[in-house]
């Protein structure tokens, strides 16, 4: 059952943010939604946001801007937090990029982190059906895209499931994490040494066998005087990746630009509109 923890009218539509009992994590989670003024009429598509590195539910809404165009084409935004929260592992808040704000998007295999950090179905399975379900969503018109970490959970997600999700971008993903330290570390501590296990979880393995290509397009944008480009994020070899897949990549490459938001909010409207093109088309 939903618990609603606030309200904000904004730009015709609602800002909320919910709670819930998780039976992935089996810990309470929260997620945060941005329902268009059309959501009072009728189901709307929905876009599911996945943040980065130490980013809450509430990183997304406060910092991006995304409202005014989500409201414009009619789509409701979905960001879920980053992990879960209270399960008081060992060392779970030592590092700002494994543990606590830093689940990867991944369902952990190697304990103690196998029974709480299991984000990849939390985010695909549970979260999704809950607000298809007690939300005024239409769960035929879902798109995802995400930033950083969560733009590697968002490129995994959708070619994983394309059947799901039916339309991709991303801002800085890191696009190649098993050849990523923030990935390698990651990997290694909620899935265990062998890296044949890790490709499941790597854009650029996945794209190649993906069950149907995203014929719109993924969109990426990365700014060039991104702190993180050259040792963490590998655009480039998912570059070369969909290439060879034949897969459809717009990557844009931008000067001056880092890995804030200040960079996303400044193309938030560009990605928006990217998968409303498809979103509001589909039927």
């Amino acid at each position: 059952m939903l618990e609603l923890i606030e309200s904000h009218a904004s730009f015709g539509g609602t800002q909320r943010i919910y709670k819930h009992e998780s039976k992935a994590t089996g810990l309470p989670m929260r997620f945060s939604v941005f329902m268009p003024k059309e959501a009072s009429q009728k189901k709307v598509p929905a876009l599911f946001y996945l943040a980065g590195l130490t980013c809450t539910e509430e990183t997304f809404p406060i910092k991006a801007g995304a409202q005014r165009f989500a409201a414009q084409h009619g789509i409701a935004l979905i960001a879920p937090d980053t992990s879960p929260r209270g399960a008081g592992l060992p060392g779970e808040s030592e590092s700002r990029d494994f543990g606590v704000g830093a689940g990867f998007y991944v369902d952990a295999t190697q304990e103690p982190w196998s029974k709480h950090y299991r984000m990849y179905s939390y985010v695909r399975d549970e979260l999704r059906e809950m607000v298809v379900n007690e939300l005024p969503v239409d769960g035929e018109r879902l798109g995802i895209f995400g930033h950083s970490m969560g733009g590697h959970g968002a490129l995994i997600l959708a070619l994983r499931n394309p059947d799901i999700y039916r339309s991709v971008s991303a801002f800085a993903p890191i696009a190649a994490p098993m050849h990523s330290p923030w990935g390698e570390k990651a990997f290694g501590g909620y899935l265990g040494a062998a890296r044949e296990v890790w490709k499941q979880y790597d854009a650029s393995e996945l794209v190649g066998k993906a069950t149907r290509k995203f014929t719109e397009g993924i969109l990426i944008d990365q700014g060039l005087d991104d702190q993180f480009l050259v040792a963490q994020l590998n655009p480039t070899v998912f570059e070369a990746a969909c290439k060879v897949a034949g897969q459809p990549l717009t990557l844009r490459r931008h000067e001056g630009y880092d890995h804030s938001y200040f960079f996303i909010s400044t193309f938030v409207e560009d990605h928006i509109r990217h998968h409303a093109t498809t979103l509001n088309r589909v039927c």
